[in-house]
């Protein structure tokens, strides 16, 4: 008997096949080959001697400044959130949104900010040394500048998860333990922090996630003394062509992420947020009333726009500006200067052309992940046994690194369709197709946290009303599901289009994308070349902060 609500099998299943097909070409076919390079490569001695000895060392450096990296976020990230849970005050939406969006800009972008901000050029060392005559800070390619630019990226998890649960918590239950005679400091400790304390480990193993993911930052802001796994196979794939090794490396960096990935989905995931929508609570959230309250929320402002402000600020402030005679002189030279090639040099790309090739694989990235991601999303609104059982493999991308899936495109394609032929790596959509692999479980779970908030009651309305389907999918549905499309698409657009760590080994010198493009500019001496990395970052910021302004605009409730 045909089920009346899922219909035929091959009706409700077929919408897997072409992601399936996709994945097992395009993720797990590059990723068995890497399985299968790293442990078949590397002889047990050059193992244990060499190979093995530095693999150690960088893993042990890469556990260090995460979990060094995640106690800092928590500590800065905490009192942020209980500020934006507690209080309303003038700018609150203005200040939330400026932590959140370093989480979406490029690395590349980060770097270059806290470049033109503290870097050898930037602004604070321009001012001491001409303005003040005193020494230079070196803030670059040093540990500290590595765990500043993680806790500008990260701070947004802490914050969002942990003001969501101080919002849902009942503001009766620390009242009431006062009224009892407890202190604010036992009603924090026996009450409030039990209620989030599974929202602060989630936030903790989230950051330490990305953290222990991290590629550009590290390459960027760290320099040749700190090296994390990404960064090792990145130098032993594209410096020493050391295959085996770097094969090997993404082996064990595959092992340790999707390890935690698994613990977190044990042990943190079922702990949840505090429900309380079955039960009348009393808002959380008031206006701060006595003066250390309000000095505590001036505060705690100032510090968010220095910090989130500054380094997004100084940015197009460098590319645009030109320090002569003591001061900052209006200029456009380090925009002019990349439509030249004075030196004649056979890699020279205009910047409009490094956009250009940005534009079409992000544009080609949002058409797939849309395409194959909507059938998908509209499936596991109501999952069946197959789609409970695939879900979790449609995640798995989102446990590898951008780096370990650009060397397994390489060592998998790395091959010509026929003798005398080109190799697939030429093939200039083999970027693009990566970039879909990252942003696809983004983008499905975006549209099916969207999908799921529509509630059947309005469908249902519609349709005793006399609504014909057609009417209640363009009246009802549709309008919802198309600000999620919008934002989906904008959100597989900004991942696209800041992608570093694929592209770094993917893209071709003569069609770099914007990211690579500013990372030559910046790994070249010279105040020229640094300028026109700050004007081509500039570049990037703005097209980011479309995707991001797009992302904010259309999200629908219930996403991210």
């Amino acid at each position: 008997m045909i089920s009346p609500v899922h219909g035929p099998a091959w009706r409700t299943r077929w919408p897997w096949l072409a992601p399936s097909i996709f994945l097992a070409v395009f993720f797990f076919i590059p990723l068995v080959r890497i399985l299968w390079q790293g442990l078949g490569a590397v002889s047990l001695p050059v193992l244990l001697d060499e190979t093995g000895a530095r693999a150690m060392q960088v893993l042990g450096f890469t556990f260090f400044q995460a979990a060094l990296s995640t106690i800092l976020t928590l500590f800065f990230g905490l009192p942020l959130a209980f500020l934006f849970a507690r209080y309303n005050f003038p700018l609150k939406g203005f200040l939330h949104t400026l932590t959140a969006v370093p989480f979406l800009l490029p690395t590349v972008v980060v770097a270059a900010g806290f470049n033109a901000l503290l870097g050898p050029r930037g602004w604070l060392n321009l001012i001491l040394l001409d303005g003040l005559g005193w020494p230079p800070i070196l803030f670059l390619n040093s540990l500290p500048a590595i765990l500043t630019a993680h806790v500008f990226y990260n701070t947004i998890i802490v914050v969002r998860l942990v003001s969501t649960a101080l919002q849902q918590m009942d503001a009766r239950l620390p009242d009431a333990a006062r009224m009892l005679g407890a202190g604010n400091l036992q009603a924090f400790w026996r009450v409030t922090l039990p209620v989030i304390w599974p929202a602060i480990l989630a936030a903790g193993v989230l950051v330490f996630l990305f953290d222990f993911s991290s590629f550009g930052v590290i390459l960027l802001l760290g320099g040749p003394r700190f090296s994390t796994i990404e960064v090792e196979i990145y130098i032993q794939a594209l410096q020493f062509l050391n295959l085996p090794a770097a094969a090997f490396l993404s082996l064990l960096q595959l092992a340790c992420t999707l390890g935690l990935s698994a613990l977190y989905s044990r042990y943190v995931l079922p702990g949840g947020s505090p429900d309380n929508s079955a039960r009348t609570r009393t808002s959380y959230t008031r206006p701060p009333i006595s003066f250390p309250e309000k000095g505590l929320v001036r505060l705690a402002a100032l510090v968010i726009l220095l910090f989130f402000g500054l380094p997004l600020v100084s940015l197009p402030a460098r590319a645009f500006l030109q320090w002569e005679g003591g001061w900052p002189v209006l200029t456009l030279q380090f925009f002019e200067m990349l439509f030249q090639n004075p030196r004649g040099s056979l890699f020279y790309v205009p910047p409009f052309t490094a956009a250009w090739n940005s534009l079409q694989y992000a544009f080609i990235t949002v058409v797939l992940s849309l395409l194959l991601g909507f059938p998908l999303a509209r499936l596991l609104v109501k999952p069946g046994r197959l789609e409970k059982w695939l879900d979790p493999l449609l995640m798995l991308p989102l446990g590898a690194s951008a780096v370990t899936l650009g060397l397994g495109y390489i060592i998998t394609f790395n091959r010509a369709l026929w003798p005398g032929g080109s190799t697939l790596l030429t093939w200039p959509w083999l970027l693009p197709l990566a970039h879909t692999t990252i942003a696809l479980p983004f983008v499905v779970r975006n549209l099916q946290s969207a999908l799921a908030a529509i509630p059947n009651r309005y469908r249902e309305a519609a349709a005793v009303l006399g609504a014909s389907p057609w009417q209640v999918w363009r009246q009802v549905d549709w309008p919802i599901i198309s600000r999620a499309l919008v934002s989906a698409g904008a959100f597989a657009f900004t991942v696209s289009l800041g992608e570093f760590g694929a592209a770094s080994l993917l893209a071709r010198p003569e069609t770099p994308t914007l990211p690579t493009a500013i990372y030559r500019f910046l790994s070249q001496p010279g105040a020229l070349n640094y300028g026109q990395a700050m004007a081509m970052a500039t570049l990037l910021l703005l097209l980011a902060g479309l995707g991001i302004w797009l992302i904010e605009r259309f999200r629908v409730s219930g996403e991210l």
